[in-house]
This record gives structure tokens, sequence and C-alpha cells, in this order.
């Protein structure tokens, strides 16, 4: 799942949708988004900050369906914005969903 975050970090939006399944979706505090697309153009587009960087901390594998990453959201200057964990779901066509959950 680094990737995932490599690609978010580098605003590297190919690679992050080729991760993504068509009907992925994204549930945040507040903030649901449902489908790929929407998702990447989230990302690219509308986030409040874009300048971010997500270090992994730990990993967490449950079976074949789902996997968590541990981390810390910071900003340009390496401050922390947040501490998280994203809780993967995947199928054959990649990574369909994560749940964030933050503090």
């Amino acid at each position: 799942m680094r990737s995932f975050y490599a690609a978010l970090d580098d605003h590297d939006y190919d690679s992050l949708a080729g991760l993504l399944a068509p009907g992925f979706v994204h549930d945040r505090p507040g903030l649901t988004l449902e489908g790929r697309d929407r998702f990447i153009r989230f990302m690219r587009e509308e986030r409040p900050n874009r300048q971010t960087s997500h270090p992994i901390d730990a990993i967490y594998r449950d079976g074949e369906s789902e996997l968590a990453a541990r981390g810390r959201l910071l900003d340009d200057d390496g401050r922390e914005i947040a501490a998280f964990v994203d809780v993967f779901g995947f199928d054959d066509d990649g990574i369909e969903s994560v749940r964030t959950y933050t503090r």
C-alpha cells in the first residue's frame, strides 16, 4: 500500500488511478467519495492541502481482503496535521475501498 501513498504524495494521479477499482469508495470523516474518477478529481483539484506527505508507521494484514495502514499526515514543513489509520478493501480490480480514521 505504500504505492498508494507515494502516488498521492508525488501527485502521480495516473499511477493512483491504476491502483483503484472503478467502483472505489473513500470514506473519511465528514466526506465519502464514490467512484475512482471522483476520488482522483478530489485529490487533484479539491483537497484542502495538496502539499502533504503520508509517512506510514505500520501495516497490518487481515487475511487477503483487508489491510490497514497506520501513519501520519504531514504538511510541507513536516508538521503533523493528523494521525490516521486507513483500512483498505480489495477486489479483483484493485483497491475497492479505503476507510480513514483520524485523530
